[in-house]
């Protein structure tokens, strides 16, 4: 009696979720978004929704300026640390002071100018540091690992391609007393120009925690959190003893005057197959969904992804989602995220920039 029942009822065949995401992840992804009422994705989120920022500032001591991030299960460290810079050991670059002209080309110009004397002098320095357990593709003891060179590479870029930081925050300069003559009015005296004593070098260190997804989102919006929250000790040159003096009292330590707040998004696009193999050729594509703040799991999965930075408030209006410019795209692998994709891809970028602007503005 009881083997007939069990052949009545034989054992279900159904693999665990774990188990069954780890075998086969496209139909595991595939099955959550082609869902009709949840139409969600593994991790629970929609196909646009972001993970909400978690910024904290201030957490390193021995910093100029510290920061860390959360999206998600991505953690993220940064700290900005000022060295100085004498202007007599500054090689390959002569400073002239910047024009006062009020048009388009000659700020263009100045803006140059400014990238060329921050690049020249290398007077930002990025580095990214990947923690032990903090990927599975990291192993601890070998050489930088190419996704911690090409996170540095994409924010070394980024910094200077935004003019993010201004070199006038960076530079020491010492006015020369000016010997006044009786004889001449004082509105016709000649003032002695500013000369140009030192630098301020910024060491920007990112260290990861854990990475889950989205590491060039996380890893810069530490960055732009750390460097708001940076203090430079108030700097003067003594031409007495021939050195630059700075003040130990931290309420005249000078903030620095970010220019503008870009915010990047990615978007990785997950290819819906019908009849899908193993070996990653086009079958039958039925449907394909463009995710928001993609997680490790789905950036395995999907072959293109794309990358915005966006500033809704650059460009001295109120900033708005209406107001965004685009300050880079990055796109790689695939075909599916064209012109008209791509306009809806600013809109949630935007969107983006608004909940990052918040997020900052909180801590």
């Amino acid at each position: 009696m009881a083997s007939t029942t069990e052949a009545a009822h034989p054992a279900s065949l159904s693999l665990p979720r774990p188990i069954f995401a780890a075998v086969s992840p496209h139909p595991f992804l595939q099955a959550h978004l082609s869902a009709s009422k949840s139409r969600q994705r593994a991790n629970g989120r929609t196909a646009h929704e972001f993970r909400a920022p978690l910024v904290n500032t201030g957490s390193l001591t021995h910093c100029n300026g510290s920061a860390v991030v959360r999206l998600g299960n991505t953690s993220v460290v940064c700290g900005v640390r000022g060295e100085l810079l004498k202007a007599e050991d500054a090689q390959g670059y002569t400073y002239t002071p910047p024009s006062n002209g009020d048009n388009d080309d000659t700020e263009e110009d100045d803006l140059e100018e400014e990238r060329k004397e921050l690049s020249t002098l290398r007077l930002l320095v990025p580095n990214v540091e990947l923690s032990t357990g903090s990927t599975p593709a990291y192993i601890p003891g070998n050489a930088p690992s190419s996704t911690a060179q090409t996170l540095l590479t994409r924010l070394h870029s980024l910094l200077h391609s935004t003019s993010l930081i201004r070199a006038r925050d960076l530079r020491i300069t010492y006015t020369p007393p000016s010997f006044s003559d009786p004889s001449v009015p004082v509105e016709e005296q000649e003032q002695a120009d500013d000369e140009l004593k030192a630098y301020w070098t910024l060491y920007i260190d990112i260290f990861f925690i854990s990475i889950d997804g989205s590491a060039f989102d996380a890893a810069w919006l530490a960055l732009l959190a750390a460097l708001q929250n940076t203090r430079l000790p108030a700097a003067s040159w003594d031409p007495d003893f021939e050195t630059v003096l700075c003040d130990d009292d931290p309420k005249k330590a000078r903030a620095l005057a970010l220019r503008g707040l870009p915010v990047p998004a990615s978007f990785a696009v997950f290819e819906g197959r019908g009849d899908w193999d193993e070996s990653g050729d086009d079958k039958d594509v039925e449907d394909s969904w463009v995710l928001s703040d993609p997680d490790a799991f789905e950036e395995g999965v999907c072959r293109e992804a794309v990358c915005l930075v966006v500033d809704c408030g650059g460009t001295g209006k109120r900033g708005s989602a209406t107001d965004a410019v685009v300050r880079r795209v990055e796109k790689n692998g695939g075909a599916v995220v064209g012109r008209g994709e791509m306009r809806s891809l600013v809109m949630r970028a935007a969107e983006r920039w608004e909940a990052v602007k918040k997020a900052l503005a909180s801590v």
